[in-house]
């Protein structure tokens, strides 16, 4: 058994207790309504930022509703809130400054399963970049940012130096991470739909990225091997 994880059923995965929403699922979620997405979108083809006067005029709805809706939004983060006059007076007698609204450069993304896509464009983006540069080959400098990455990930985490701390962290990364005595398999591919099109090339990746990972651990046996299986990640974590 790993040291300091204690194994499940097969087929079953560790999970946290039941509780806060993921940011970017509730995020999401906020636009399930009609008349705060109609505002939303209202709000992202304007270039200037807009007033809860605007919208309400624009829309046809009450000045108390697209306020209302408004103030979600910010509070989720999708429009960032300013104030300003907009009649371009100032000083006395000018008026109270209007809340004003503008889109937010927050992106949010939610995928089921978990995918990191943005990873792997980061990683293929920057070996390419450096292989033009230096005339090394692609994908051994892909295989050494991939190692480099998982390493300093492990930087990050609190208790670089458990193995609760290495199932948190796959799990944080799409893994959806169990404990198969004495192995862990890692139940998602983060990079499916690119490792369905180029296999060799995303799983070694992966697997650098992942030995970079334990690296960063240093749990005593435990590495990364190639054992791809159709209904999980390509590399398992074997103890031993």
């Amino acid at each position: 058994m790993v040291p300091g994880i204690h194994s499940v059923p097969p087929g079953e995965s560790p999970r946290e207790p039941a509780g806060e929403v993921p940011a970017g699922i509730s995020t999401v979620a906020s636009l399930n309504e009609a008349t705060r997405l109609r505002i939303y979108d209202h709000v992202c083809v304007r270039a200037e930022p807009v007033s809860r006067d605007d919208v309400a005029e624009a829309l046809g709805i009450p000045l108390r509703t697209a306020a209302f809706h408004l103030d979600r939004l910010a509070q989720e983060g999708l429009v960032v809130v300013s104030f300003g006059r907009r009649t371009g007076r100032s000083g006395p007698g000018a008026g109270r400054p209007s809340k004003l609204y503008l889109r937010s450069a927050r992106e949010v993304s939610v995928t089921l399963p978990p995918r990191r896509y943005d990873l792997a464009g980061s990683l293929l983006a920057g070996a390419l970049v450096e292989a033009e540069r230096s005339g090394q080959a692609p994908c051994g400098v892909l295989r050494r940012r991939a190692r480099a990455l998982g390493q300093a990930l492990v930087g990050e985490q609190p208790d670089e130096g458990s193995t609760s701390a290495l199932m948190s962290l796959l799990e944080s990364h799409g893994y959806e991470p169990r404990v198969e005595s004495p192995d862990i398999l890692l139940n998602n591919c983060p990079f499916h739909a690119l490792a369905q099109e180029h296999t060799d090339l995303i799983c070694g990746m992966n697997l650098h990225l992942l030995e970079g990972v334990l690296d960063g651990f240093g749990i005593p046996g435990l590495r990364a091997c190639l054992d791809p299986k159709p209904s999980r990640c390509c590399v398992r974590l074997p103890l031993g």
